[in-house]
């Protein structure tokens, strides 16, 4: 009868079971030996436990390399944010901290106000403080350096909201496109056909993304947006006030105002009342992101919600996986959002849920 125990040595004999033993009984390179024991990416996980199961059943002394790799581990992930100040990222951030804190890690935070010199200085501070991996949500197309740096220093990162197109990497989101349609549509059903929209910055893919979905969408339904209706500012309620001024300083305000972000919506909105204008009786706006709380002044605002907590959360488990050696083939995660029909578009108040009016009270 055959053994079952792949080769193992007992005793003094365990000691000198190498390497270069366990990549023979499981019939794989050294150089993927040395991957799976050091925790590195670019080995599948089936093999990864393939190789670690023979390890273990050889004697093989796997507890050394698990001391080794908590030993050059920071226990910390880098976080880049583009706004701290939009309630969103803000957000965005709890769930990391908290996500990360669960399983024994802590957060180098960072935001760049969209600024690619700051991501830069942002990464390299990151990489000389030897953070375990990253969540990175402000990456733009252009920012193909940023990537090949992160891999250069071997670090694991993943994108989260963001992405850049046709990059081999992870990433967690929503589909902008559909969000952005449904969105529309909503405010086309009131009757309006006098619209603008106002997006953030077109080199973020999510904003982008929207920014397109909502001409697309208008080109579809015959509603016109002209080129003067569609404005890109930043993801700030700053942004905002500063699109809808635009709007009202050319005397010929449209009769809704569909925005890619509630931060630019909540500004949008402060602007309008600002200047004696009604919402939803004189102007609707809507947003995108689902940031506000019902007892905020923004409570009735229609807006697509997003599951930023549950996004970063699972940003965090998957960075952790890819940190750990074990993440498998790189994985696109799409997040379910919903509309939240709110009084801004101009649809009635709805009747508040138990716990929706027990957050009021």
């Amino acid at each position: 009868m055959q053994s079952s125990n792949h080769g193992r040595k007992t005793g003094v004999r365990a000691l000198r079971v190498s390497a270069a033993d366990v990549a023979r009984e499981a019939g794989v390179t050294p150089a993927t030996v040395s991957y799976v024991f050091n925790g590195r990416a670019g080995v599948s996980a089936e093999m990864r436990q393939r190789v670690l199961r023979i390890a273990r059943e050889m004697g093989y002394p796997l507890e050394r390399h698990h001391a080794k790799l908590d030993a050059d581990r920071t226990r910390v992930l880098g976080l880049v944010l583009a706004h701290i100040d939009n309630p969103f990222y803000a957000d965005v951030a709890a769930g990391t901290i908290d996500a990360a804190r669960g399983q024994d890690y802590e957060v180098f935070l960072a935001h760049t106000q969209e600024s690619p010199e700051t991501l830069a200085g942002v990464v390299e501070a990151m990489i000389a403080r030897r953070v375990d991996g990253v969540v990175l949500t402000v990456l733009h197309p252009d920012d193909g350096g940023i990537v090949r740096r992160l891999r250069r220093a071997r670090m694991p990162f993943v994108q989260l909201i963001r992405r850049i197109p046709d990059l081999h990497a992870d990433f967690i989101g929503i589909d902008d496109v559909r969000a952005a349609e449904e969105v529309f549509c909503h405010v086309v059903e009131h009757g309006y056909t006098d619209l603008a929209v106002v997006t953030g910055p077109r080199n973020s893919s999510s904003s982008g993304s929207r920014a397109e979905a909502f001409v697309a969408t208008a080109q579809r339904l015959g509603v016109p947006v002209p080129p003067h209706r569609r404005l890109t500012t930043s993801l700030t309620a700053e942004g905002g006030n500063h699109a809808a001024q635009r709007l009202i300083d050319t005397g010929q305000l449209p009769r809704a105002i569909v925005c890619g972000s509630d931060a630019i919506a909540s500004g949008v909105i402060g602007s309008l009342r600002g200047n004696g204008i009604r919402i939803p009786e004189d102007v609707a706006v809507t947003g995108i992101d689902g940031v506000f709380p019902v007892a905020s002044m923004l409570a009735e605002l229609t807006t697509i919600c997003v599951p930023r907590r549950h996004m970063a959360e699972l940003a965090v488990d998957r960075l952790i996986r890819r940190i750990d050696g074990a993440g498998g083939p790189t994985r696109e995660s799409i997040r379910p959002y919903e509309l939240h029909i709110g009084t801004t578009c101009g649809c009635p108040p709805r009747a508040l849920s138990p716990h929706e009016r027990a957050r009021e009270t």
